[in-house]
């Protein structure tokens, strides 16, 4: 069974312990998933306010971040004005930065009364309620593809093996950091780092690793699951850009962007 009661980092004075669970899928190194839930935490625990909204969080994933050695994350407020509030996280390993983040908080105010417009989308519906997972998932993910009808999760990404629309449910099972609840916006910044493989996925598989995302909100996500659908992937001499829409289970809540370099061999880590 999953091992609930750990979770994919350990507080030690001023830096996060990686467990073996924080593992990526291109070797033995940090999800960019964690990598970027670590990032907008810092940010979030800096710049949060009740009444401003989290609206962008932009990470940068500057080099491979090690398993084996701890990370620390420091946080610097650029800019606080009367509706702007913008704040910077760098991510820093045996004193190199491997990671940074840039987060945009604006303050929420009076909805226009007109809607403009934008592109409808469909996503599949969201699961009925979590499922008890077994094995090695660490996150409850739901692969689709436009017309398939899953009965269970997915941890190897073959769903996506097809050269048409894709879709993504995601859930966290377990904490980002031991002793801590996963916040709304925390668990937005993880579930943005899915734009890359949901995007960047092909017939072949997935021949892309993700240089960097962007995660927009006008809204938190309410519950649990975060849904993605993919809208674009455009590619050339190996350099792609992709994007999607996020969902919670009320509606469209934002936008996800990643960029990414040609790596072909993706093989999901196995953690038996």
């Amino acid at each position: 069974m999953t091992n609930h009661g750990q979770a994919f980092f350990n507080v030690d004075g001023d830096v996060l312990v990686p467990t073996p669970l924080a593992r990526g899928p291109w070797g033995s190194t940090i999800s960019g998933t964690y990598i970027g839930g670590l990032l907008g935490r810092a940010i979030e625990r800096a710049g949060g306010d009740p009444e401003l909204q989290p609206a962008r969080l932009t990470v940068d994933l500057l080099r491979p971040v090690a398993l084996a050695d701890p990370v620390r994350v420091d946080t610097n407020v650029e800019r606080e004005g009367r509706r702007i509030r913008l704040v910077d996280a760098t991510m820093r390993q045996n004193d190199t930065v491997v990671a940074r983040a840039s987060g945009l908080f604006l303050r929420r105010g009076e909805q226009p009364p007109d809607s403009a417009w934008t592109m409808p989308i469909e996503m599949p519906p969201p699961p009925g309620q979590p499922v008890d997972l077994s094995g090695d998932f660490t996150m409850e993910l739901w692969a689709y593809s436009t017309n398939s009808e899953l009965t269970a999760p997915s941890n190897d990404l073959s769903e996506w093996r097809h050269g048409g629309q894709k879709f993504a449910w995601v859930r966290d099972v377990i904490p980002l950091v031991s002793g801590e609840s996963i916040t709304p916006f925390v668990r937005a910044a993880m579930a943005g780092d899915v734009t890359s493989s949901l995007t960047h996925s092909s017939a072949s598989g997935l021949n892309y690793i993700n240089a960097d995302y962007t995660l927009t909100l006008s809204r938190l996500p309410d519950g649990e699951y975060i849904g993605l659908a993919g809208l674009t992937h455009h590619s050339h001499a190996g350099v792609a850009t992709g994007t999607a829409t996020m969902f919670d289970h009320l509606g469209a809540i934002g936008t996800g962007v990643a960029t990414g370099l040609a790596n072909p061999g993706f093989r999901p880590p196995s953690r038996r």
